[in-house]
Order: C-alpha cells, then structure tokens, then sequence
C-alpha cells in the first residue's frame, strides 16, 4: 500500500475540539474533518465543493504520532463589537460580510452585537507530529494527485487555524507499508524526539488495526458534513503508545 508521510511542524497548532461557550478547545490528535481540509485546500477545492469533500473524507485513512510532546496553552483575547468598524460604515447601516455559503449575512441589534466579548482559544505549542496518510479505494483525486498538491499547494496551508503555518514542508515522504500504522511505526522520527523521555510515544490508529502499547478504544465526532457546514457522525480509532522508530 502507498502511504503518503507528513509531518506537522509548528510554533502553533489546533485540533479544534467541541466549542463550549467561549471557549475552543483541542483535542490531542487531529480529526478526520481537519485531515480532509488541509489537502482539500492543497488541492484547490472550495468550500462549496461539497461533495467532492465530502467523497475525500470517505476515503482518508491516517495514523499520526507526537515526536516531540507540545505544551498546551490558551490565548485570551478580547473582541470589542462596539468598534465603528463593526458598526459599518454609515450609520444605520448593518455590517454585512460574505459566508462561506456565498451570501451576505449581518448582525442583530442586540446588545451582545455591540459589547466586549471575551474568547479563549486553546493551542498545542512547540510540537513536532508525524502523520502517516493514505486514501482507500478508487476516485478522485488520487495519491498521485495529493502528493504533487502538498508538494506544490494551490494556497497556504495551515495546521487547524489560519495562524497556525508550519515551518517546514508539510509532506515529508511517499512509502510503502502494510498499513498506516506499520508505516509510521517504521518512519525516523524528528530529530527533536530525544527531548521526550522513555521508548514509547503517543498515537493514535484505526480501530481495526492491532498494536501499540496502553492503547484504548476512543469514539470522536470530528466527521463534518460538508454541505450543511455541521461536525456529524462518530467514529472510533485507538489511542496509544507505539514504539520509537529509529531517528
């Protein structure tokens, strides 16, 4: 099977989790949502391309490790709605900008559009993570077709949020392995792994593929339905320890 090896090098990444509120969390691994935005947005594709995306993320199977454990941290920020440039530019008029469904959309005129908001976004800092990507069954686009796009993206790439551009090429290599998990589990590791203490790192798999060490069975809700722009639908796939590969 031809696996396709990518590596997220980063100062900033962000697996968004559930949103609660004003807050925006992470989750430890990325989810199968994001892994079909990156090389949907390699490839070109729009966010109005909805069945092609959704097609993408039938087909994306992927394994990914911490080679380098991040720090977790939160960024508080502050949105102020009262700002004359929210308020538009003449009076009376409501601010008005385009979504991503291709219509112009406003706020009310309630006081929450007009105050101070206070947001909290979470972020994994200074991590390395090797990815090991593959796509299942015949369609478009095809391995070929996504590696040439992440060796050549039609746009910027980034890791979870727009502010989260890696530092180094995001694909790394082309292999062939048994599975995703046999392919990362036998991929030199970054350089920067000897900062992790003891012979195991944090992964995670398919749930149809044995191994690992301490590994659990683990349900995410992180599969979006494209055309209706919701998180929907749940699966599972293990988290654990695999062994390190050699740098």
């Amino acid at each position: 099977m031809d696996i396709l090896i990518l590596r997220f090098d980063a100062p900033l990444m962000s697996f968004g989790g559930v949103m609660v509120d004003q807050h925006g969390p992470i989750d430890r691994f990325p989810g199968l949502a994001m892994l079909t935005g990156l090389p949907a947005n390699a490839l070109g594709y729009r966010h109005d391309d909805f069945d092609r995306l959704q097609a993408l993320q039938a087909r994306i199977r992927y394994a990914a490790r911490w080679d380098v454990e991040p720090k977790h941290i939160i960024d508080y920020h502050t949105v102020d709605l009262g700002q004359p440039k929210m308020k538009g530019y003449a009076e009376g008029k409501k601010p008005w900008g385009w979504t991503t469904r291709g219509s112009p959309d406003g706020r009310g005129d309630g006081g929450a559009t007009k105050e101070t908001h206070i947001r909290y976004r979470h972020y994994w800092a200074n991590g390395v993570m090797t990815l090991a990507v593959t796509l299942e069954e015949e369609g478009a686009p095809t391995l070929d077709e996504l590696e040439a796009a992440l060796r050549h993206p039609a746009r910027p790439l980034f890791l979870g949020r727009k502010t989260c551009l890696p530092a180094a090429p995001v694909l790394l290599a082309r292999v062939q392995a048994t599975h995703v998990l046999d392919a990362l589990c036998t991929h030199p590791v970054h350089p920067r792994t000897k900062e992790n203490p003891g012979e195991t790192l944090a992964a995670c798999w398919p749930a149809d593929i044995p191994g690992g060490v301490h590994a659990r069975i683990v349900s995410r809700y992180d599969q979006r339905e494209w055309r209706n722009q919701i998180h929907a639908g749940r699966r599972e796939h293990h988290e654990g320890r695999i062994g390190r590969p050699a740098s």
